[in-house]
């Protein structure tokens, strides 16, 4: 008995001692100018905290729409040019295909022959593209309705895990990002020491596309007086003076036709040439590569513009083909605007443009207020609970109190060890488990006193006592705790903070009311030996 109990109570001040070696960092961080550990903690103990929520912490709280219908043009584009690429291995020759600023792609027949074979390979090869309007030399085409529905949510959900990719690659910790309808994100991004740096990391779309410059007889200063040729626009190139810091933009003249997207792009990273300059070179993946390698074959000679959000950033001749997958983008920015751009495309092109639609920015000082109204209700709260138990329990009370106040760094350190963001919700949820914790040494003791007035020794009554009361504790906390893993699985942000809370509190009071009060009343009764529990 005597070496059981003793290894009962080295568990016992061990989970203890564990919960406060990780829930001190937070104190740390908290109470300290800097935030910093000492570092002798950093180097051998957890540094680990408890991270505060927007509520609490402040931050920025952002709404973003992502623009649909571009990216459906975009894709149509390609499709466009996978049309070209299929009729050219097919023989099929003479065959315009335009495009524009709609989904529609018009095919232009100069052999009337050729349609039969044409409408065989678009059936075979483009399932998803329906005919719209049909003459004797030209055909309409446009996405099937089920693959306009199937693109725009992919798109939308590309979007998503995009955005939350750069925000994790960013550092902010415990973001809350979630869809909002079909075509809008929201975004709150809590403790952050530099918002506009991350709306601009955010809110840069990285649409990269590859466009042919124009070859006609217009040149970009004409179209800018008089307006572009059909199925062209106007691109600039912005160049930085590197003695001047003079900032100029070059106009080019790019057709509308996007030969390819970044969709395929697996990597890219910034570094610099062999005269200082700034490059972000960029790596495709395997489908990626054969196409980059079929337009650089096709058009040899000519300038293919990399286009980033509408901006062009190098415009270099094709030699020859290049095979392998690999582009670079040379550009007159600084090596942080290279590693912020390479940081964008490495994360992932957004398949379409987005905009802010809405910003706000939370202050601290709410968070601060937040913070001292919620421990004060939970001071209060402890308090009165405390007082209850030893007037109703008597000394069997304080044991309950002491079991209810080494809930707190268990469960802070539970929290700091998971990483977990602390909201106002989830300090509701610490005040909860207050009244949580003291139910099971309710139930407890009413089943100890109901022993006591049977007739039972002390020892008697309290083995009753636990065992009697343990599978009711048991049964009560778990539907609890289903419910709050049902909050946490399909609730958002602050809703799962509070549900990670209350679960983490749940097991810490049944370990604290079951174990931690059972050990005590073993140790009191086995030293003292009392004739009379005090209950």
């Amino acid at each position: 008995m005597e070496r059981n109990l003793t290894a009962r109570g080295l568990i016992l001040a061990l989970v203890l001692l564990i919960g406060l070696t990780y829930f001190l960092p937070t104190v740390f961080r908290l109470g300290s100018a800097d935030g910093q550990l000492p570092a002798f903690w950093q180097k051998f103990l957890p540094s680990k905290s408890i991270n505060l929520g927007l509520d609490l912490k402040g931050g920025i709280y952002l709404v973003m729409e992502v623009d649909l219908q571009a990216a459906l043009i975009a894709n149509t584009h390609v499709r466009a040019e996978e049309i070209r690429r299929e009729m050219a291995e097919a023989g099929l020759t003479g065959i315009q295909v335009v495009t524009g600023e709609s989904l529609e792609i018009a095919l232009n027949l100069a052999d009337l022959s050729k349609m039969a074979p044409l409408e065989e390979m678009l059936n075979k090869q483009f399932p998803n593209l329906r005919v719209t309007a049909r003459t004797d030399q030209s055909l309409a085409l446009t996405m099937t309705d089920e693959e306009r529905s199937y693109l725009t949510g992919m798109i939308s959900r590309q979007a998503l895990e995009t955005i939350r990719n750069r925000v994790d690659m960013f550092g902010v910790a415990e973001p809350d990002i979630r869809p909002q309808g079909e075509d809008r994100i929201v975004i709150q991004l809590p403790g952050l020491s530099n918002p506009k740096e991350a709306v601009a990391l955010i809110g840069k779309t990285a649409v990269l596309e590859f466009k042919l410059v124009d070859n006609g007889p217009v040149s970009p200063e004409e179209a800018i007086r008089n307006g572009p040729p059909p199925r062209t626009a106007v691109y600039y190139e912005r160049k930085i003076d590197p003695v001047t810091k003079a900032e100029t933009r070059v106009p080019y003249l790019l057709q509308k036709q996007t030969l390819m997207t970044g969709n395929s792009l697996v990597d890219a990273r910034v570094r610099r040439g062999d005269l200082g300059d700034i490059q972000v070179t960029m790596t495709f993946d395997s489908r990626g590569a054969r196409e980059f390698e079929d337009i650089t074959g096709r058009y040899v000679n000519r300038q293919l513009a990399i286009v980033l959000d509408e901006q062009v950033y190098s415009a270099p001749f094709i030699r020859k083909r290049i095979p392998g997958g690999q582009a670079m983008i040379e550009g007159s920015f600084t090596f942080e605007e290279g590693q912020v751009l390479a940081v964008a495309l490495r994360a992932g092109a957004l398949p379409a443009p987005v905009r802010v639609l809405e910003e706000r920015t939370v202050g601290p000082s709410l968070g601060q207020d937040s913070i001292y109204q919620g421990v004060r209700a939970g001071l209060v709260g402890l308090s009165l609970v405390l007082i209850f138990m030893i007037v109703y329990y008597s000394w069997s009370g304080v044991v309950a109190d002491l079991a209810l106040i080494f809930n707190f760094p268990i469960i802070l350190g539970a929290l700091a060890a998971f990483g977990a963001t602390l909201t106002l919700p989830g300090i509701f949820g610490l005040v909860l488990t207050l009244a949580m914790a003291v139910d099971a040494n309710v139930l407890i003791f009413e089943r100890i006193r109901e022993e006591i007035r049977a007739g039972k020794s002390p020892n008697g009554a309290v083995n009753g006592g636990f065992n009697r009361a343990f599978w009711t504790i048991f049964d009560s906390n778990l539907t609890t705790v289903i419910a709050a893993m049902v909050l946490y699985q399909f609730g958002t942000g602050p809703i799962r903070g509070f549900a990670v809370t209350l679960i983490i509190g749940i097991i810490s009071s049944m370990f604290t009311a079951i174990y931690g009060s059972r050990f005590v009343f073993d140790f009191v009764l086995k030293h003292w030996r009392i004739k009379r529990i005090s209950i």
